[in-house]
């Protein structure tokens, strides 16, 4: 199948497995893809990994299915948008394994994620003026908004190309490794996060996410304080508490 769903204890992974299309996703792939999320909220996960197989993470959209007379703008809103939406509102931290090229529809795919780990083969980049088309999937906001908006322009207007460790310099991206340790980094890191206090993280990731949307510093402050009083009245909060007076390690349950 193109896309796998698998359990590793508390973390789903889900996985692009069409390596002979360099992961290019026709419209019934990222439909799945929205499912395979969803089902990680449904079966309560305290991580996802995506990742993909093969030499590439995602070229975009299987063009080859592209019809004359699609309403792109309407492909768009009920499938790509969707699954941009879904994979940042699933309220589950989330982490993408990135290894070679990632454009296109990939490139939005992948920095949805709360967290990317990129091999140094990765490569970030925006094709779609060799297309006559505009960038996508969450391209302009992500990229803006990490990057700033001289940078943005450069990929777009130039088709630059950024490799992992220039996009983890850049701050596009969490970190780079080496592609042989591509895959066990990034799994004990969802493995680490899972075991931790996703609620609180999930409100916290969600004031980050606002605040790169503009969130002043006062609304950023009530946020923080509305946070809290939930954050202090989850179980993961009674525990960490106890612990640290106990001088033990925590064991937190994402409740």
């Amino acid at each position: 199948m193109p896309i796998r769903y698998e359990r590793r204890d508390a973390v789903a992974e889900i996985v692009l497995d069409r390596p002979g299309r360099l992961n290019a996703l026709g419209l019934d792939d990222v439909t799945a893809l929205r499912q395979a999320f969803g089902r990680a909220t449904a079966e309560h996960a305290r991580g996802v990994l995506l990742r993909a197989e093969g030499r590439a993470f995602c070229v975009g959209r299987d063009l080859t299915g592209l019809s004359d007379d699609e309403d792109v703008t309407e492909t768009l809103r009920g499938h790509f948008n969707l699954l941009i939406r879904t994979i940042q509102a699933c309220g589950i931290p989330t982490v993408a394994a990135v290894q070679g090229p990632c454009v296109g529809a990939g490139t939005g795919l992948a920095l949805a994620c709360d967290l990317v780990v990129a091999a140094e083969s990765a490569t970030f980049a925006s094709p779609f003026g060799r297309l006559g088309a505009i960038p996508d999937s969450g391209f302009h906001w992500f990229v803006t908004t990490r990057l700033g908006p001289a940078l943005a322009r450069d990929m777009v207007l130039t088709g630059r190309e950024l490799s992992g460790e220039q996009a983890a310099s850049a701050g596009l991206v969490a970190r780079c490794v080496a592609d042989a340790h591509l895959l066990t980094e990034a799994r004990a890191l969802v493995t680490g996060v899972a075991a931790g206090p996703t609620t609180a993280f999930g409100l916290s990731l969600a004031i980050v996410d606002d605040v790169a949307a503009g969130m002043s510093l006062d609304e950023a402050l009530e946020a923080e304080a509305l946070g809290q009083g939930r954050a202090f009245g989850t179980a993961d909060f009674t525990e960490g508490r106890a612990a640290f007076l106990d001088r033990r390690p925590p064991s937190f349950s994402g409740r």
